[in-house]
């Protein structure tokens, strides 16, 4: 059944194998694996493809008859005024905010647990412009491949994608002329994490 499945709705959305694997970051061979009943997909990877192909791992299973479940609506979330910081910076194993910018707009559930950062220098182009606007979510921990704002030693906070790989901790930068930063053994205790990015937009 997921073997049938999977090509039905690949052919569906108009991808093909090859563009498939890249979205999931894993091989042609092995999505023609998965077409073929060869292999199957981890839990961790059957979630994201569900996702990718818009319908649910039940039905790729074929656990359910319903290609998708129905997307529960938003929650109205009224706009609230978010501060604008320019830094972040760590000491005495908390987070501090500088640089007050006032304020912008938002729609979240819990503005209070939110901050907009001012992005600073050109390591994450193209996608992030120095001067943009990040919306961060306030949160000690991050997962693998989340873009987020991390504080490391006693310097400014600085906005990269959070990689994870073995016993180290990667911030990788967006913008291929810059270098990432591998941080691991007593370093991860230099690493203070101040949130999530959400969203970013271009402002200043």
């Amino acid at each position: 059944m997921f073997p049938q499945r999977l090509k039905q709705l690949r052919k569906e959305m108009g991808l093909s194998q090859k563009s498939l694997s890249e979205h999931l970051g894993v091989t042609q061979q092995a999505v023609g694996k998965w077409e073929t009943g060869r292999s199957s997909p981890d839990p961790a990877t059957l979630a994201r493809l569900a996702e990718l192909l818009e319908t649910s791992a039940d039905y790729l299973l074929g656990i359910s008859e319903q290609p998708a479940e129905p997307a529960a609506p938003s929650p109205p979330y009224a706009e609230s005024p978010i501060p604008v910081i320019g830094t972040v910076r760590a000491g005495y194993g908390s987070l501090a905010f500088e640089e007050d910018y006032g304020v912008e707009y938002a729609c979240v559930k819990d503005p209070a647990n939110y901050f907009y950062l001012v992005v600073k220098g050109d390591s994450m182009e193209p996608r992030i412009q120095d001067g943009d606007l990040a919306l961060v979510h306030r949160q000690p921990t991050l997962e693998n491949g989340d873009l987020g704002v991390m504080v490391f030693g006693e310097g400014e906070g600085t906005l990269k994608k959070y990689i994870q790989r073995g016993n180290a901790v990667i911030l990788q930068p967006f913008n291929p002329a810059y270098e990432e930063k591998v941080i691991r053994g007593e370093e991860l205790n230099q690493l203070f994490i101040a949130g999530k990015v959400v969203e970013t937009r271009a402002k200043w």
